[in-house]
């Protein structure tokens, strides 16, 4: 859903204007400028992206009409209606692939430790 549309459900949820929350909504699907896929949502499209809209954003925007409505709302809203629920950030990454370069240069070129069974070792336990 584009964040228009997210903002005119929100219009509907908690009354104002469709500008009162189209920040909140463009930031919320600002990823999908570097991924245009839906895999773009596993960087805002969860609990912790949801904490950070409510940091950028404040705990509470008002709205033209003076109603007061928590960002933390809005941000679930966006991700419900995208969803059907409100993953947290291990949902994704569990189902991520390790790739040698997510470890850094000294991870990717440490040496090859060789694995030594407890049978083969002089270790006395």
């Amino acid at each position: 859903m584009k964040p228009f549309h997210h903002a005119r459900n929100s219009v509907k949820k908690w009354g104002g204007e469709i500008n009162n929350y189209l920040p909140l909504h463009d930031w919320l699907d600002s990823s999908k400028a570097h991924h245009a896929d839906m895999r773009h949502r596993a960087l805002l499209h969860s609990s912790f992206g949801i904490y950070l809209l409510e940091q950028v954003f404040g705990t509470f925007i008002t709205n033209s009409d003076g109603i007061k409505v928590q960002v933390r709302d809005i941000g679930e809203q966006h991700v419900l209606e995208d969803l059907g629920k409100i993953p947290c950030v291990s949902d994704y990454l569990n189902n991520m692939t390790l790739q040698p370069w997510m470890g850094g240069i000294e991870w990717k070129n440490r040496p090859k430790r060789k694995i030594i069974s407890l049978e083969d070792s002089d270790i006395v336990y």
